[in-house]
């Protein structure tokens, strides 16, 4: 499992952080291109759109063309997303653009086809994570290594973000799109012999329907995690900004801060923690998602960085302890030769809701800032009520069937 796995948690690891640098400017950013809070909202709305669109197509794509392949055409639409956003948002501060044109083009560029690449990488890793391993546990731990690759990018991306951002909040842009590139050269040497299903894989396999009632409470469950973490993690530039009234430089490193100190929390987490405890995937998710809704209580109090941050560190513990059983709940239920299928509906569903979460979420921060805090702890106990009345709970623990 570690040889099948290693090249793809890297390449997670490079490419999210290259994303994550991003994270601590945008809001500042964006206030400084004169944009509002609900049009950053957008941009981060339609890269989860094309994300969400792109997820079951590079699923699909992994029977077709290969890992490798699906590897290298996500990283190569990364690389021209993010160096498309940064000369935009150098040209945006200039004045050679207004900022509808600036707006216009950030959808283009940073949603779009930044969008579609990213999606090839976790579909591409939950897939190897789910086809070199078996049983529950095992699963589980596989899956929360995607996990914690994708968290160690948050202590490395808002970190590395917020002290570029001291010199110049261009700077986080301009680095993205190189480590994507220089990921793409590292694509060609090092993933070689690693398949994302079995070579023996019987005709027709990958067919596999969401909606069958053993399936769709988990990615109902997913959904609603995702979307609390969705609707609090776009507005924390504005959020922090607001209450610490702090001007564009101070909020970024505060920013890069908070989020990284809950990157650490989930590396551990998911990296170090959910592997020793060897839970199975319901008992993370009845675990980790009430300890996330406590974070959100936190949250909508806290009035200076420190307790931002403990309240970010408390939603890092129970995110992290229940992404990996809603990632790995569904891969239980179908045959290996239907991985690729279920990675890339499970990724889908994570994207759909960074389509919902931050337009949704700027639009309620624009009536009243507490509100989207409100609405993500009204998403955490949904999925705590799904993960403890659903009916479904019990077929994760079945034998694997044939076809769905």
């Amino acid at each position: 499992m570690r040889k099948a796995m290693a090249p793809l948690l890297v390449t997670v690891v490079v490419l999210y952080s290259a994303q994550q640098l991003l994270t601590p400017v945008l809001a500042p950013l964006a206030r400084q291109l004169r944009l509002t809070e609900t049009q950053l909202g957008l941009v981060i709305t339609i890269a989860a759109a094309a994300l969400t669109v792109a997820s079951p197509l590079w699923g699909s794509a992994l029977r077709v063309i290969g890992l490798r392949a699906v590897l290298l055409a996500g990283l190569a639409l990364a690389t021209l997303g993010l160096a498309g956003f940064a000369a935009v948002a150098t040209f945006g501060l200039d004045g050679a653009m207004s900022p509808t044109a600036v707006f216009t083009l950030m959808l283009l560029t940073r949603s779009l086809i930044f969008g579609v690449g990213l999606a090839a990488l976790p579909v591409a890793a939950l897939a190897v994570a789910a086809t070199s391993t078996a049983g529950d546990a095992e699963r589980t731990r596989a899956t929360g290594l995607v996990g914690a690759a994708q968290g160690v990018s948050l202590v490395l991306g808002p970190a590395g973000g917020g002290a570029l951002a001291v010199v110049s909040l261009l700077l986080p842009l301009y680095l993205a799109p190189v480590l994507a590139a220089l990921l793409m050269v590292w694509v060609l040497v090092a993933v070689r012999g690693v398949r994302a299903e079995p070579a023996d894989r019987p005709h027709g396999g990958g067919r596999v329907r969401p909606w069958d009632a053993r399936l769709w409470p988990w990615f109902a469950t997913g959904f609603f995690l995702y979307l609390s973490l969705g609707l609090v993690q776009v507005i924390i530039g504005f959020l922090i900004a607001d209450r610490l009234r702090l001007d564009p430089q101070d909020t970024a490193g505060a920013v890069g801060i908070a989020l990284f100190t809950a990157g650490l929390v989930i590396v551990g987490v998911q990296g170090a923690l959910v592997p020793a405890l060897r839970w199975s995937a319901l008992r993370l998710l009845r675990t980790g998602t009430p300890i996330a809704g406590a974070a959100f209580v936190l949250l909508a109090f806290a009035q200076n960085l420190f307790l931002i941050a403990v309240a970010f560190a408390v939603l890092a513990l129970g995110l992290g302890l229940a992404f990996p059983g809603f990632t790995a709940a569904p891969t239980l239920l179908v045959g290996p030769e239907q991985q690729g299928t279920i990675s890339g509906l499970v990724n889908a569903t994570i994207g759909a809701t960074f389509i919902v979460g931050p337009l949704l979420s700027t639009a309620l921060y624009e009536i009243r800032p507490e509100i989207p805090i409100l609405a993500a702890l009204a998403a955490s106990l949904a999925a705590l009520a799904l993960v403890w009345l659903s009916p479904a709970a019990r077929h994760i623990q079945a034998p694997v069937p044939e076809r769905l």
